[in-house]
């Protein structure tokens, strides 16, 4: 049987997507293996979403190609570059044997046995790569299909896609153009994988989508993401319930009431709000105003004081001009979200704002960027003060053996892009346990604590 190496690219959607690849491929009994040497075949899950995002995925396409003289048998593009570049890949990188969409990822162990067909009925081969490119994921549609997964990275943490595709068209963003329509997964799946992700030693669900916030409001007619919180924190051995990509203008009371009563949903959200300026976020073609934004954090605080708010901006926006800047900057000091992230603006083939007039020159980006960040950082430094002293849980990420400590998350912490709590113990600490400490220290991201009482 061949061995598998899989590459993911680009966010934490994709990572979900991933996952479910490697678990189709293992229960087809394919090996899996990291080392591009080892592989008979190699799957770049590609991401396309910035050019940034495109020339990574280009380069590692390139790079995994080459391993074509040195044993390696097939390779395979897979997700939003696959949807949205496939031709000019095609004719740039004849060494790609199959596309796959991201509509037809459940469809990869299908197109491996397809290329190996091909390799062994004399005649059928052809220069040409495999196309496969249905628009719908069958997984989201058809109630008895099996979802499988591969834990690839955190055995006790893992995300869960809940939807895909996006009904809105904001100006700067080409996803509706290659992922469709927004496309929720049925609920009753979605509690049967969980219940299988929580047999597997999983304790904390990560819920993603390109916007998770209108989950269910295309098969059932209303949002129900409150709903199957409820139900998703009722599955034995899941502790803990974060929330990724709320969209700031679909937040609803009931969601509110959810996250606030349900013990298991972590006080945290991602709410990417791009901009704060009612000005820009227009030419964005977001569908909120500045009032909103402030309603919606004030609404968010007001049922949840210590919640995490972490949000998204866009610097250099097309025609944003000094002073929208500078308001945006004044709003952010006011609304103090707890983390921040901001990427310059990207001009997408595609989409409305790449033709937009008043393009921002690349320096004037990093400048506001920079600004953003700095101030953000002074803001996160400040939130973190108000910790110290304080008690929480916090999950084990893992021992740092060099600084002698170990590394853990807090409810306000998401893997990867937030900060971690660092603490000794005296005694060890598995990878995955949820452990009371009481905070000691911080600086600007990171919090300091010891065990609130040790175990033995």
């Amino acid at each position: 049987m061949l061995k598998i190496m899989l590459v993911s690219l680009g966010c934490d959607k994709n990572t979900a997507d991933s996952s479910k690849m490697l678990g189709i491929l293992s229960h087809r009994g394919y090996e899996l293996t990291r080392e591009i040497e080892e592989a008979d075949v190699a799957v770049v899950n590609t991401c396309c979403f910035i050019q940034s995002a495109t020339e990574e995925s280009i380069d590692k396409v390139f790079e995994l190609a080459s391993y074509k003289e040195s044993g390696l048998k097939y390779l395979i593009v897979a997700g939003c570059m696959a949807e949205r570049f496939k031709d000019e890949i095609a004719k740039d990188i004849p060494e790609v044997d199959a596309f796959i969409g991201t509509g037809s990822l459940e469809k990869i162990a299908d197109v491996i046995a397809e290329l190996e067909k091909a390799d062994r009925d004399e005649g059928e081969e052809s220069s040409d790569a495999i196309m496969c490119f249905d628009g719908e994921d069958t997984a989201f549609a058809a109630e008895g299909v099996e979802r499988y997964h591969v834990i690839t990275e955190r055995p006790y943490s893992e995300y869960l896609k809940i939807a895909d595709g996006c009904d809105k068209r904001c100006t700067y963003c080409a996803i509706p153009n290659f992922k469709g329509k927004y496309k929720s997964v049925p609920m009753e799946l979605i509690v049967k994988e969980a219940e299988k992700l929580a047999a597997d030693g999983v304790k904390e669900l990560i819920l993603v989508a390109q916007e998770t916030t209108c989950y269910g409001i295309d098969i059932y007619g209303e949002k129900r993401l409150h709903i199957l919180l409820r139900k998703l924190s009722e599955v034995d051995g899941i502790e803990w319930i974060r929330l990724l990509y709320c969209y700031p203008e679909e937040i609803y009371d009931e969601l509110i009431d959810e996250m606030a009563e349900n013990s298991k949903v972590l006080k945290y959200i991602d709410m990417p709000v791009q901009h704060t300026e009612t000005e820009v976020l227009r030419r964005m073609g977001r569908r909120i105003d500045k009032e909103g934004i402030y309603s919606v954090v004030k609404r968010l605080r007001n049922k949840m004081p210590d919640i995490a708010i972490r949000t998204t901006l866009i610097a250099g926006f097309p025609g944003e001009t000094e002073e929208q800047h500078k308001a945006c900057l004044e709003a952010l000091d006011e609304l103090e979200f707890d983390r921040v992230g901001v990427f310059n603006y990207s001009r997408e083939d595609g989409t409305a704002a790449a033709d937009f007039p008043d393009q921002i020159d690349d320096e004037v980006k990093d400048r506001y960027s920079r600004e953003i960040m700095e101030l953000s950082a002074e803001v996160s430094e400040d939130k973190n003060s108000e910790f110290v002293g304080r008690d929480m849980d916090v999950i084990i990420e893992g021992y740092l053996p060099d600084e002698d400590i170990y590394a853990a998350r807090s409810y306000r912490d998401a893997p990867d892009v937030d900060g971690l709590v660092y603490l000794k113990s005296e005694t060890e600490l598995m990878s995955g346990s949820v452990r009371r400490v009481k905070v000691t220290g911080y600086d600007t991201y990171d919090l300091t604590a010891e065990l609130e009482q040790a175990e033995e």
